[in-house]
């Protein structure tokens, strides 16, 4: 089984692929319409036939996949704390050999797809030299760098909006508003306007941003969706079977906690305090679709946003870390790692009865 970390991976780096077949499929078909029926074919470029179709067809999308692993996997982390222009001057350089590597192993293919013949023969290195000093070479790097700039143009949008967000966008899944259930998990760091006030406003932002770098592995790890953030309050949303499924909404609260803690020590040399959150959980029917004239957005409408906050502000009342609703604990399948603890009842909005909560801990050992 592959995990949701290892799936929300793959969806990321598919549309690259996609992304550069299409413009591969699309230049490739400028390029035929406008040789057909010309006297003129440049002996550096590669004649088209089906078996050039399909390999360039493949090229290409595995030199999409591969930027989309790259750009995804390896320069985001790299560059995390670069400014803008300097990411882009770093990332131009590299993509500028790295694509340069591609066309230096593609081509001499190509060409002995085209001739029939072996990679080794004379006649295909005697064509790639000749491709090498052609304006087909510089046509060629115009291409590959149009589809570049498409696939990382899509990387930042998908980056600042949300991937999920972003593919929910062009299917146009939430254009008109649906209902679903779904599970709901405000986190807010504890005592974050007397920590805001020791630190100052931006060493405060910095904290934040650490923070949440830290929450992030765990969230994705457990099949959560970050929905907003709410200064120092992180709002994370399930599909309803994503979040009952081993118990992730759940597994993911502890992981969160255990990844601040294992930052300990980065927290304290950094900032000098170890941040910590409560969070209130809870279940219920939302209206989801896109909102907004001046900017497009996907939200959630229903009393279960109002009802979790309620639960998280409830945890420093009961001195706890987290506040669960019975509703959303009996869903759960619960084991041996979780120890309940009740709370007693409370009204809540939206509630004609009152709702009994709990916190959970997990066992020793």
């Amino acid at each position: 089984m592959l995990t949701y970390k290892t799936k929300r991976n793959i969806a990321r780096i598919l549309p690259f692929g996609i992304i550069w077949l299409v413009f591969g499929w699309v230049f490739l078909l400028i390029e035929h319409a406008a040789l057909d029926g010309s006297n003129y074919f440049p002996t550096t470029a590669i004649q088209l036939d089906f078996r050039v179709f399909m390999f360039a067809s493949l090229a290409v999308t595995l030199v999409g996949l591969s930027v989309g692993a790259i750009e995804l996997l390896f320069l985001n982390k790299r560059f995390t704390s670069k400014t803008l222009l300097q990411k882009i001057i770093y990332k131009l350089l590299f993509y500028i050999c790295f694509l340069f590597l591609v066309m230096l192993i593609a081509f001499p293919v190509a060409a002995s797809i085209q001739l029939q013949t072996t990679i080794l023969d004379q006649a295909v290195w005697i064509k790639f030299i000749a491709y090498l000093s052609s304006i087909t070479l510089l046509s060629t790097a115009v291409q590959l760098n149009v589809s570049l700039v498409a696939s990382l143009l899509y990387s930042e949008i998908s980056e600042n909006l949300g991937q999920g967000v972003l593919l929910n966008f062009f299917t146009g899944k939430y254009h008109t508003p649906k209902e679903e259930n779904r599970i709901f998990m405000f986190a807010d760091m504890k005592s974050s306007t007397t920590i805001a006030e020791k630190l100052g406003h931006i060493e405060y932002f910095e904290l934040l941003k650490t923070y949440y770098q830290v929450l992030a592995p765990p969230i994705v790890k457990y099949a959560g969706e970050v929905y907003q953030y709410v200064g120092d309050e992180i709002v994370i949303s399930w599909k309803l079977k994503n979040g009952l499924e081993n118990n992730n909404c759940l597994r993911a609260f502890f992981e969160m906690q255990r990844a601040l803690t294992n930052h300990a020590e980065i927290f304290e040399k950094r900032f000098g305090l170890m941040p910590s959150f409560k969070a209130g959980l809870h279940y219920g029917l939302v209206t989801t679709g896109e909102i907004g004239e001046l900017k497009k957005d996907i939200i959630f409408t229903g009393d279960v946003l109002n009802a979790t906050a309620r639960l998280q502000s409830m945890c420093n009342d009961y001195r706890v870390d987290n506040i669960i609703s019975s509703e959303l604990l009996e869903m759960l399948n619960l084991n041996d790692t979780f120890k309940i603890q009740t709370l007693g009842t409370q009204e809540l909005k939206g509630k004609k009865e009152k709702v009994s909560l709990a916190t959970l801990s997990l066992n020793e050992g």
